[in-house]
């Protein structure tokens, strides 16, 4: 190993080395703030442009819900920067092998009425928690760090941005966000089934 590749693994272990040491109890912590709620009937899913990451995990969520739960909720995706665009053909092409299509998707932009709706919010990274309790006024128990459900090890918090980055980059953080998702799944489904059927939403008889 070189200086420079040693000087480099120094500087992510100090950098990223307490997010990891904490990352088994953030895990356990966002599963309870998500299972220990009121069954969420709106969700919010939010990255920087909305047009990698946000619509891939809100598509996910949508389709991988049970009907039992998913029928009684409302998932969307949105993001801080230009509105109406559509997802890049590395995207397109990605999800498309994953089973999820996102051809009819168009960015949104992030705006109070969901903001203030939303029971439950995810973002990809601390920039974008931080932005919306600065900018909506949400508390931090509403917004979740969707890295923080990953169910393995994780080198960082963030969801890597596959942005302008080599198409392994967009695979692997498609990878992350499934596992992510699914502990969302497992949570979300863990307040229906503590809740009797005529506060969830569920037909009662």
């Amino acid at each position: 190993m070189t200086a420079r590749g040693a000087i480099g693994d120094v500087a992510r272990i100090v950098r990223h080395g307490p997010e990891q040491l904490a990352h088994p109890w953030r895990l356990r912590a966002a599963v309870r703030r998500i299972s220990r709620r009121p069954p969420p009937q709106f969700v919010l899913v939010v990255c920087h442009g909305n047009i990698y990451r946000s619509p891939y995990a809100a598509a996910l969520l949508r389709h991988r819900l049970p009907p039992l739960v998913g029928n009684h909720v409302r998932v969307v995706s949105a993001g801080f920067v230009e509105p109406g665009r559509s997802c890049p053909g590395e995207v397109l092409h990605v999800a498309a092998t994953r089973g999820v299509d996102l051809s009819g998707h168009r960015s949104r932009l992030l705006v109070p009425s969901d903001v203030y709706a939303a029971d439950l919010v995810l973002v990809m990274d601390a920039t974008q928690r931080w932005g919306i309790r600065a900018l909506f006024g949400r508390s931090n128990n509403d917004i979740i760090m969707l890295g923080d459900l990953d169910p393995q090890r994780i080198e960082t918090r963030e969801v890597q941005d596959p942005f302008s980055q080599p198409k392994e980059v967009l695979e692997r953080s498609y990878s992350r966000i499934e596992r992510c998702i699914d502990e969302v799944i497992r949570a979300v489904s863990a307040t229906v089934q503590r809740v009797p059927d005529s506060q969830s939403g569920r037909p009662v008889g």
